[in-house]
């Protein structure tokens, strides 16, 4: 068994992102010790997108933020990726159907192949 280290990366995806390499790694805590402080800066990255309730609401974020704990600054990348498309195009939707905002529809058909 080959013993793997691995760190918490804080990651954004931008609502535009086209694949892994338009993640970007904000931050990243080598150790538990580090991690309050992490997730701290995560919390008041994605603030703005919390509703009067204090529940946050992907469909008002700008950008999707994740805490991922892996290895590699690649395979971050690679799971916020994967892990952000389906708020992606959920947020995008909803500003297309509530503002018909037209820089949404263009992402969405250019960019994830939704009409």
């Amino acid at each position: 068994m080959n013993y793997k280290h691995k760190f918490f990366y804080l990651c954004k995806t931008p609502l535009s992102a086209e694949g892994p390499e338009d993640v970007e790694v904000i931050d990243r805590a080598e150790s538990s010790d580090e991690f309050p402080e992490l997730f701290k800066e995560y919390e008041e990255l994605r603030s703005h997108a919390f509703n009067e309730d204090k529940l946050y609401s992907i469909i008002r974020a700008d950008d999707v933020f994740e805490i991922l704990r892996t290895g590699t600054e690649q395979e971050a990348r690679e799971m916020a990726f994967d892990k952000a498309q389906q708020e992606i195009i959920t947020n995008l939707q909803h500003r297309v159907m509530q503002k018909d905002d037209k820089e949404a529809k263009a992402i969405l058909k250019e960019v994830h192949d939704v009409e």
